[in-house]
């Protein structure tokens, strides 16, 4: 069995009438890349900063490594790149993942950690002449440097080019192909489908799906009819035959259905305009919409 290395017990955070977290339970085992997502205000911040302890839940219990949160974080055994993180501004890359690096008690080379982040050649310049894609890897490099066993990521990926991205997810495999921990939270589905070993998925504070990317999808089921509508009704499409979810995005109509030949024929039956007709499987988006409500228009 995967020894847990993050444990919350009933976890519950509020915010004067606003509930943030609903009695979450949720264990993530050594070596996982686990993507937690949900919409905005669906509690992914609030989950992070306590596993991080930056705040405390209001009832339950939270372990990091079998301590307590905020200890296994002073004692640098996790690693965070947080959305919203200031940076040094008159100090050299170099210097300022050096002396971060000095702050743990077995970090990498500051060396290693800056080529694992892609900034290896910024070490001479000074962050505050960086742009905001190479400000992002710089801390990812602060994130890794304390070498730790724990990464915790909120929107790693934000303003990073496709190279800076692909470093990075490159970066994060290689740690949990050694038995390291990797939590993300991002808004980015495609990243969640290509990396995560493992979806938590939340909506209005509570866990409503759990499991690996195609698990997460078969809970949704069935198949999805697209195709392009001039004159759609949102009425009407839901009374086609077979047909569980509709999404109308302008003149783009998703039809979620466990009856795509059902379907098709009642679509073409009802309507003249029907343009650019096609049949897929349901993907990680689609099963997002589904289970958070998200998306219907």
């Amino acid at each position: 069995m995967t020894k847990s290395v993050w444990e919350m017990r009933a976890v519950t955070k509020t915010y004067g009438p606003v509930t943030a977290l609903a009695d979450v339970d949720l264990d993530v085992g050594e070596g996982e890349t686990v993507a937690v997502l949900g919409p905005n205000g669906a509690g992914k911040s609030t989950l992070l900063s306590i596993a991080l302890g930056l705040r405390t839940p209001g009832s339950g219990t939270a372990r990091v490594l079998g301590r307590p949160p905020l200890e296994a974080l002073r004692a640098g055994r996790v690693g965070v790149l947080l959305q919203e993180s200031g940076l040094l501004e008159d100090v050299r890359v170099g210097e300022l993942v050096a002396a971060v690096a000095g702050m743990y008690p077995r970090p990498l080379p500051p060396e290693r950690a800056m080529r694992a982040a892609g900034v290896e050649d910024l070490a001479r310049r000074r962050v505050g002449a960086l742009s905001g894609g190479q400000r992002q890897r710089v801390r990812f490099a602060l994130c890794v440097v304390g070498d730790p066993d724990v990464l915790v990521l909120d929107e790693p990926t934000v303003g990073l080019d496709v190279e800076g991205r692909r470093a990075l997810w490159q970066e994060v495999r290689a740690r949990t192909a050694q038995g390291r921990t990797a939590v993300f939270a991002t808004h980015y589905l495609a990243e969640a489908d290509d990396y995560a070993d493992r979806v938590v998925l939340l909506a209005g504070g509570r866990v409503v799906a759990d499991g690996s990317v195609s698990t997460v999808k078969s809970l949704v089921g069935g198949s999805e009819v697209r195709c392009t509508l001039y004159d759609a009704d949102l009425d009407d499409l839901e009374i086609l035959p077979g047909v569980l979810q509709v999404s109308v995005e302008g003149r783009s109509v998703t039809l979620r259905t466990k009856d795509s030949d059902a379907t098709l024929r009642g679509l073409f039956a009802m309507f003249d305009d029907v343009r650019d007709v096609r049949v897929e499987s349901t993907d990680l988006e689609s099963a997002f919409v589904s289970l958070t409500g998200e998306g219907r228009g």
